[in-house]
């Protein structure tokens, strides 16, 4: 058995999967990712995972969801040389 591939920074790949959706759905999804400041896919994952949690039907090794976009800044001295 082999282990799971990795990512670059160490954490397993995530699992691509095809979704075939009625446009007008699409086109609602996408209007409340944007409302929400998500992606169409980072949504999708978003509701999926409340409605596993909600069921009772979540993993307990599920991670948290990942961030996304631009690192938080860090502090100022925080990892800077001094000039």
């Amino acid at each position: 058995m082999t282990a799971p591939s990795e990512g670059s920074r160490g954490r397993p790949q995530r699992k691509q999967v095809l979704l075939r959706l009625d446009p007008a759905v699409y086109e609602a999804l996408a209007r409340w990712a944007n409302d929400e400041l998500r992606s169409a896919n980072a949504q999708i994952e978003f509701l999926l995972r409340r409605a596993l949690a909600e069921a009772g039907r979540l993993p307990g090794n599920t991670g948290p969801l990942p961030r996304r976009g631009r690192p938080p800044a860090q502090p100022p001295g925080d990892g800077q040389r001094p000039q």
